[in-house]
């Protein structure tokens, strides 16, 4: 049986004193492997204290992150993936560019068999702004994933 520590060499964040990004640092996220590959099962991450910059305007944004996704060898570490979240503090994008980045980079770290983002924002000026996306490899049934999932998100 595996150990709870086997994987620690993977890892260089956790256990170690936090430093903030100021800038955009998708390098900060880190994946560990997936010790139940043989098993498609959700991790799910809610984020409730993302904020982003408006490109053009320079205010801040607001937005509870959803993130959801089916491993497969490698899975996002939790610490890392909250300092990842927390360089686009300063970062100018607009809402629908953010979770399409933050999928894209998690596409790129760990290769998931499924993966899902979506942005509940804020309202500015009476209307709010939930932009989704996602992506599935071939084979994973992504359409009826995403149907089903995007039922389940609150909307205000």
């Amino acid at each position: 049986m595996a150990s709870i520590r086997d994987g620690e060499n993977e890892l260089s964040i956790l256990g170690r004193k936090t430093e903030y990004r100021q800038d955009y640092a998708p390098e900060v996220l880190e994946a560990f492997t997936n010790k139940h590959q043989g098993n498609d099962y959700w991790v799910r991450f809610h984020c409730p204290e993302f904020t982003s910059l408006c490109p053009i305007t320079g205010q801040p944004d607001y937005a509870t992150i959803h993130i959801s996704y089916i491993p497969d060898v490698k899975m996002v570490e939790s610490k890392s993936l909250k300092l990842y979240l927390f360089s686009f503090r300063n970062h100018g994008a607009f809402h629908e560019d953010c979770v399409n980045i933050i999928m894209k980079d998690l596409i790129e770290l760990m290769n998931p068999r499924y993966i899902e983002v979506l942005g509940d924002f804020t309202p500015r000026g009476g209307i709010s702004i939930l932009p989704f996306c996602n992506y599935g490899r071939p084979g994973t049934k992504y359409e009826e994933l995403a149907s089903q999932r995007l039922a389940s998100y609150p909307v205000r």
